[in-house]
């Protein structure tokens, strides 16, 4: 048992209660108004709320941003332990960031932040917000415009939940290791990234650097030029073609612009020499993106697509337009030099840098999947362990992925607590009685023998039924766990045999067939322990004959290891099992010697010679 599962346990037997920030605030308020040109390079240190989304994470101790306090009116301070909330943001995903603040300096916040003090531990408060669960609540309250906002009425109502203190501190312990050892992994791999990349784009660069006497040509001579008519906000998530906009994921539309080879490329923004696509077909065009299409029979289009890649970007860098917003003017294009090998040059050159782009696509998709897959696996751990049974309820009633809940509790907790339904479908037997049983033919259990003759489990029958009896009949397979769901007494009801034969069974009525995917053996240990007899005895009903519906046997619960443990569980069993079956057996022959033993004395004692 670990010691987050000790203190749960110990702490909080019967659920945790959710409390809204309001409840647990002692003051929480919206800080002060501070514009962009009173930042400082020195002074009072202060954060903004774009800071809180793009500087710092669920835990800092220094700010970035300093300014003058006493040009700020109505100044209102933050100081260690509290939480930050950012109210502003261009994104649904921006407003309601929060982080803790660690530092021990009093500091500045911002008009768009809001700050809440409290009693709790506050890198326990900064991990819970930032779940699934608080970041869809973080989304109410919002209006919708170009700016998306939030407010201290909407940070009020999210509910999270509040164990006791010691569990919370336990819990960030365990954050704090995953966020490290994520964090780790992450620069490994984001180092090997790199590392390929540049060894890529070096061997790209050097293969496409040509010597004097390679003819060069502006691009204007060799190809179509111009910007699509599409707006961003046309995009669909499905469509039947790409939407080629200024960033490296295209979007999709229903309807297309040209249909041609191209190579696209961004026209303004942080995309400027960076974003180029490759497309083939029909596609549509945003209107501050452009299209290069290739007319020109001296140069192969794919050709022109890694030159691009390669000497684009040093080239505009030196001529770009640079306003509010980076932009590339139309003459820039049309001016652009592009070196003309022959035709066989540049066959060669795409098979090569084809080559090593397949290579570094594969590391762009495995390594950045890898990176995202463990961000992932530390969020899904971050809010398993920060979701609680709220008091009254149970894990299970929560509307979330079960199988993969399950895998997840039992490897931080070694076990889940999981409802027989959840793992398992539950079938009646059949209809055949005991009038149907015959001397030879297939074989079959009656709901009487689960607690007369067999044990935790059967491989093989003392009765038969007949072909048709058995084909008529529910049959249970190699694993399938057989047990009587009525009895005239609560302690034979749901008794239960795991049925290991090669071959299926029929079973009879007033059975119940669990078709499960645990070890067998286990789920039987599991039916004859105590901790189902205390739950059978509030499922079953009746009065002459106790029953337990199939029904109420799914919401039975069972504290469920991993397989493996459950394996390692069954084999301490059977070796007790063994133990006991064998001084069972070994009694009653040791007791018969005595009693044979007995009547022989005693028979010879009474036994006198006549007169």
């Amino acid at each position: 048992m670990s010691r987050l599962d000790e203190l749960i346990a110990e702490l909080c037997p019967n659920g945790v209660e959710y409390k809204t920030i309001g409840e647990i605030a002692t003051d929480i308020f919206r800080g002060s108004g501070i514009k962009r040109d009173q930042i400082t390079e020195t002074g009072t240190p202060c954060v903004r709320y774009g800071e809180i989304y793009t500087t710092y994470g669920v835990w800092f101790e220094t700010c970035v941003s300093h300014t003058d306090e006493s040009i700020i009116q109505s100044p209102k301070y933050f100081e260690h332990g509290d939480i930050l909330f950012a109210i502003t943001g261009e994104s649904v995903e921006d407003i309601a960031k929060s982080c803790a603040y660690g530092g021990y300096e009093r500091c500045l916040a911002g008009g768009d932040i809001v700050v809440l003090k409290h009693n709790q531990d506050p890198k326990y408060l900064a991990y819970a917000l930032t779940t699934t669960n608080a970041r869809l609540q973080k989304s109410k309250g919002k209006v919708k415009s170009k700016v998306v906002h939030s407010s201290v009425p909407a940070i009020e109502a999210i509910k999270i939940p509040v164990p006791p203190m010691e569990v919370q501190c336990e819990i960030v312990r365990i954050l704090d290791n995953l966020t490290d050892l994520t964090a780790d992994l992450t620069a490994d791999l984001t180092a090997e990234l790199t590392a390929r990349k540049k060894q890529y784009e070096y061997y790209r660069n050097e293969l496409l650097t040509f010597n004097h006497n390679t003819k060069v040509v502006p691009l204007e001579s060799i190809a179509e030029i111009s910007t699509g008519s599409s707006n961003t906000n046309e995009g669909l998530e499905e469509g039947l073609y790409p939407f080629f906009v200024r960033s490296q994921e295209p979007l999709r539309k229903n309807e297309y612009e040209y249909d041609e080879t191209a190579i696209i490329t961004a026209g303004d923004g942080v995309g400027v020499g960076k974003v180029f696509h490759y497309v083939e077909g029909k596609y549509a065009l945003h209107q501050r993106a452009y299209r290069i299409h290739i007319n020109s029979l001296d140069v192969l289009p794919r050709y022109y697509f890694h030159y691009m890649k390669s000497a684009f970007l040093p080239y505009i860098q030196k001529t770009m337009f640079q306003g509010s917003v980076a932009s590339i003017r139309r003459p820039m294009l049309n001016e652009f030099p592009v070196p003309v090998p022959s035709i066989q040059v540049q066959e060669r050159l795409i098979n090569v840098l084809d080559n090593f782009e397949t290579i570094c696509s594969d590391l762009n998709i495995g390594l950045p999947a890898e990176i995202d897959a463990r961000q992932k696996q530390y969020e899904y751990y971050r809010d398993l362990l920060l979701t609680f049974a709220e008091t009254g309820s149970t894990i299970s009633d929560r509307q979330t992925d079960r199988q993969t809940e399950i895998a997840l509790l039992q490897y931080v907790f070694g076990y889940a607590p999981v409802k027989i339904g959840e793992i398992a479908t539950i079938v009646r037997g059949g209809n055949f009685q005991k009038k149907d049983f015959v001397e030879a033919g297939k074989p079959c259990i009656h709901y009487g023998q689960m607690y007369t003759h067999y044990g935790v489990y059967a491989s093989k029958t003392i009765t038969f039924v007949s072909d048709e009896v058995f084909n008529c009949s529910k049959q249970a397979h190699t694993g399938d766990i057989v047990m009587a769901v009525t009895s005239e007494n609560v302690d034979d009801v749901c008794k239960c045999t795991a049925w290991l034969g090669e071959e299926d069974i029929a079973v009879s009525g007033h059975t119940a067939i669990v078709r499960h995917t645990q070890n067998a053996k286990y789920l039987s240990y599991f039916f004859h322990s105590a901790a189902f007899y205390e739950q059978k005895v509030k499922l079953a009903h009746g009065t002459k004959v106790i029953e337990i519906t199939p029904s109420k046997l799914a919401d039975a619960m069972i504290m469920l290891p991993p397989l493996q443990e459950q394996e390692k569980i069954v084999k301490i069993l059977d070796r007790f099992n063994s133990l006991c079956n064998d001084i069972s057996e070994g009694l009653p022959v040791e007791i018969e010697a005595r009693r044979q033993q007995y009547e022989y004395y005693r028979d010879k004692l009474l036994s006198f010679k006549e007169e």
